[in-house]
């Protein structure tokens, strides 16, 4: 049997759903959050959902980074596509997010020098292709992809390419975690680890949820048994009154993290003092900028903007649901006057975003708060 096959097994997944069914107490909710975009786009795509107890509620987390940057970091980047000679690149699941100014699809329709690119070293490749234009990657992303984005910013260094820099937007999950667990908080009782940025940092990262708040964390991968072998070992210990930390996705996610993509963030990058979420306001020490000794390749000395927003959380239908407090299905928006193929907020529009897993596979669920 190939091992993807393993994770997709009838059999096992008929069982492991048996045992949920047993364990599920009836008389009462277990309301449980997927931090992960991906990790809801799993459950949606494989129909788990529909497989699970009623009362066992999952809920959405602010996992997606693109989903979670407010329109004014995207503002801001738009901005620096306005200046002569600039060619602004991005990952593709970027190129469709709105901020107040468009967004960078939009701004390549107008006619500025907008393109998408799979990796920050196409940025870097770019650059050198056109020594004569100053090239700026939109970087975004968890620890799962500043690893990538540190690694160019050294090698820039070392090959002297000096008409390229990095717009920073890289956040870090852990401060988002504690903000969106603070009072009042989602009412979870627990809680599905991401699985792409713990092969990163290491599932060690989350043992001040059990700790602090009282909750278990079960880190996951992204087959269905992953998935649904998370839920079971959640509900036994919500049953149970315990709380403490599994790494259920040893596979790929190491305690401690990946040492050499740790030391590359730490050689290149600081902790801003404070960064604005979507949905969760301004979070301190939550984001990633580069360190002074790179400031020659850091896009927000080379375009100083003003400071967007005014850290307050957004309180609209994309930051209710960013926080966990309303399902996709509940704005009035959903399928409407926002959809795919012309989206209002980021959730829809992102490779991760909940609106976005909704809309591709659930259609037909009825709204509910």
């Amino acid at each position: 049997m190939r091992h993807i096959d393993v994770y997709r097994n009838s059999d096992l997944i008929a069982g492991l759903l048996g045992r949920i069914r047993r364990q599920v107490d009836p008389a009462r909710t277990y309301r449980i959050m997927e931090v992960c975009g991906g990790h809801t786009h799993a459950f949606h795509r494989f129909g788990l959902p529909d497989l699970l107890p009623s009362n066992v509620e999952l809920i959405h987390g602010p996992g997606c980074p693109v989903c979670v940057l407010p329109r004014g970091r995207i503002d801001q980047g738009l901005a620096m596509a306005e200046e002569p000679g600039v060619i602004l690149t991005a990952f593709g699941d970027m190129m469709r997010v709105p901020g107040t100014l468009g967004s960078p699809l939009r701004a390549r329709a107008s006619g500025r020098d907008v393109r998408a690119v799979y990796s920050p070293i196409d940025a870097l490749r770019l650059a050198e292709a056109n020594p004569d234009r100053r090239v700026v990657f939109f970087a975004i992303g968890f620890e799962t992809t500043a690893p990538a984005t540190a690694l160019t910013v050294l090698l820039a260094r070392r090959k002297r390419v000096e008409n390229v820099s990095v717009f920073c937007n890289h956040v870090r999950i852990v401060p988002a975690l504690e903000a969106l667990l603070a009072p009042p908080g989602a009412g979870l009782d627990g809680m599905i680890g991401p699985g792409h940025v713990s092969t990163v940092i290491g599932s060690l990262a989350y043992e001040f949820i059990p700790r602090d708040h009282g909750i278990p964390v079960v880190v996951s991968g992204f087959e269905p048994l992953d998935l649904l072998q998370a839920v079971l070992l959640l509900i036994e210990r919500i049953n149970e009154g315990r709380a403490d930390l599994v790494n259920a996705y040893r596979r790929a996610v190491p305690d401690g993290g990946n040492a050499a993509a740790l030391a590359a963030m730490d050689r290149v990058f600081e902790e801003r003092d404070s960064f604005e979420w979507r949905g969760l306001g301004r979070i301190p020490w939550s984001a990633l900028r580069l360190r002074e000794e790179f400031a020659d390749l850091d896009a927000e000395r080379w375009f100083p903007p003003p400071d967007a927003g005014d850290g307050a959380p957004d309180d609209s239908p994309c930051g209710r649901v960013l926080r966990g407090l309303m399902r996709p299905t509940s704005c009035p928006l959903f399928g409407g006057e926002c959809s795919p193929e012309h989206p209002i907020g980021a959730l829809m529009v992102s490779s991760e975003g909940a609106c976005a897993a909704y809309h591709a596979y659930r259609r037909g669920e009825p709204a509910a708060t």
